[in-house]
């Protein structure tokens, strides 16, 4: 569902604009998705994929060849390849400004926006391509999607297994091969890479501290923040930053850094079934970010996500906020069919003063749990928007 409705959303932008860009994960979906528009597309289209020598080769002198197929859509994947094409692209659109002229697919995010916001500033429009997320499966496999992540090829594996190893290979391709071949110049071994992207999973969705993690992998700050760059440029983790309303309170400063995708989560932290699962320490901390992105995934343009915690240990796992100065909704994850709600949540609904409150969790029904918070299936969380006023 979530891929028919960005398909539509991505072929109004190109109706609209010259350009229109789609980034997200590695494999998580972005050229199948791309080919789906081309087949409906109602011109010629042509795709080039810069990780294939013959297409790279081609647009060796970009601007003969492209001014070649004007009349076509251009669709290039993995085009932070070669930032170079931006000036090229911008200079190409000037000359022939119509729409639907180039589909720009991209696996780092930051950079790449960065190169066209200086390049295609008003010719271009991002979406982002999520992992699987509830609203395209049936509601019986949230279990399922949680525990395997929302990667096509371990959501839909065969088995519990061929999904634990697809997640396996995946991490391991990823730092042998996929960071250098975005373009990412990594100047530590493979396996200290991956031992900082296992101490962020035992720390899913707490405070960002660098210097224990500098003290622990024996870096400078300054590298661990260069990692946590790349990670959250590649899709594979969210900072998720506090809330700092017009408030007299003392408010923590760092972000709370979480795993995107529950199944790579897993897979670091070696739970293999949803028995596991069940039984791990990390439970909870689990169902918060897998509630997170769910969340995050279906949520309008024009709110924004944060998190709030005072010095005083006020807090609340969520606040979202349309415009500011607006009253927020502020939402709490519990795994449990009888949620309970701390003391911290109250103080941080005193300071907040929120139009709604809702509480997370994997039930069935929506119900009133305590005076104005609302219990709130994970299924149902369509409803934190739906219930809004309209702009």
């Amino acid at each position: 569902m979530i891929k028919r409705i960005l398909h539509n959303q991505i072929v109004q932008s190109l109706q609209r604009f010259p350009a229109a860009g789609l980034i997200g994960a590695r494999q998580v979906g972005k050229t199948t998705l791309a080919k789906m528009i081309a087949e409906d597309w109602p011109q010629e289209t042509l795709y080039l994929d810069l990780e294939r020598p013959a297409d790279y080769t081609a647009l060796s002198e970009p601007e003969r060849f492209l001014s070649r197929h004007t009349n076509k859509l251009v669709i290039i994947d993995e085009i932070q390849q070669r930032a170079d094409l931006f000036p090229v692209l911008r200079s190409l659109i000037d000359m022939d400004r119509h729409p639907g002229r180039f589909l720009l697919l991209g696996s780092s995010s930051p950079d790449l926006i960065r190169q066209s916001g200086e390049s295609l500033a008003g010719r271009i429009a991002y979406h982002e391509l999520s992992p699987f997320v509830l609203r395209e499966l049936s509601r019986e496999q949230m279990d399922l999607l949680w525990v395997r992540g929302g990667f096509p090829e371990s959501a839909l594996a065969e088995s519990e297994e061929a999904s634990v190893q697809w997640r396996e290979d995946f991490a391991m391709t990823y730092l042998q091969r996929d960071l250098s071949a975005i373009g990412y110049d990594i100047r530590i071994p493979a396996m200290t890479l991956r031992r900082f992207w296992q101490m962020l999973a035992h720390t899913h969705g707490q405070l960002a501290n660098l210097s224990q993690l500098a003290a622990n992998l024996e870096l400078s700050r300054q590298s661990i923040r260069r990692y946590l760059d790349i990670l959250r440029e590649t899709f594979m983790i969210r900072s998720l930053q506090p809330y700092h309303a017009n408030l007299k309170k003392r408010l923590v400063k760092a972000p709370k850094v979480y795993l995107r995708d529950s199944g790579i989560l897993h897979t670091l932290l070696g739970i293999k079934t949803f028995e596991d699962l069940l039984g791990h320490p990390m439970l909870g901390m689990s169902w918060e970010g897998f509630g997170l992105e769910q969340i995050l995934a279906t949520m309008p343009r024009s709110w924004e996500a944060f998190f709030y915690r005072t010095q005083a240990k006020a807090e609340v796992d969520l606040v979202l906020q349309r415009r500011f100065g607006e009253a927020p909704i502020l939402v709490e994850f519990k795994h449990s069919q009888s949620p309970k709600l701390t003391r911290g949540f109250w103080s941080a609904k005193e300071d907040i003063e929120p139009q709604a409150c809702y509480v997370i969790y994997p039930g069935s029904i929506t119900y009133p749990l305590a005076e104005s918070v609302e219990a709130l299936p994970l299924t149902e969380i369509t409803k934190l928007w739906e219930q809004q006023p309209r702009d």
